[in-house]
């Protein structure tokens, strides 16, 4: 009785490699998914109509550098986010989804009327300001060096850089390729 619970199991060498296969495959994945791709789900409605809520994103970390480690910032940069990317960066500890519409050295042009009506000027579009948003922003006569302007589509409920400032360039974590 006591042989049948000794009998040892062997692994052909079939399993052996069915089993190694597996477990590069788990490692390449993990890794892929450390530093150079991520699929996101959108939540909220800042960037309507280009992003739905509930919508899936695959984003690339490796467009502008090397992501640290379950970090928040890039251990080497090699590419600068452009006008018009949409981006992904930590903001109060969550993963944030906003449209570059400025980088480093864009002008930035405030208007105002009487009745408070507030918008900034970024090349060809024009951006409305709350009272708050342009008190916070109206010193900056262009995008600082190393940071990007990131707003959302939806500019009405976007919390984006009118109201928390500009994002550094560094705190980037990747670039939306497809939805």
């Amino acid at each position: 009785m006591h042989e049948q619970f000794t009998k040892r199991v062997k692994f052909s060498s079939q399993n052996k490699m069915l089993f190694l296969i597996i477990c590069v495959g788990l490692i390449v994945g993990f890794l892929l998914k450390l530093f150079v791709f991520e699929i996101l789900t959108v939540s909220g409605e800042s960037m309507l109509p280009t992003l739905q809520d509930g919508e899936h994103l695959l984003v690339s970390k490796l467009s502008y550098g090397i992501v640290e480690p379950y970090g928040d910032q890039l251990l080497f940069q090699w590419k600068k986010p452009r006008r018009n990317d949409i981006v992904i960066y930590l903001y109060d500890n969550k993963i944030v989804v906003k449209r570059c519409v400025a980088t480093s050295g864009d002008l930035l042009e405030f208007s105002y009327d009487t009745s408070y009506n507030h918008s900034l000027k970024v090349g060809d579009k024009e951006i409305g300001l709350s009272e708050s948003q342009y008190l916070h922003l109206k010193d900056s006569t262009s995008v600082p060096e190393g940071y990007i302007l990131a707003i959302g589509d939806n500019y009405d409920v976007s919390i984006d850089s009118r109201t928390y400032g500009f994002v550094s360039e560094r705190n980037i974590l990747g670039k939306v390729l497809c939805k």
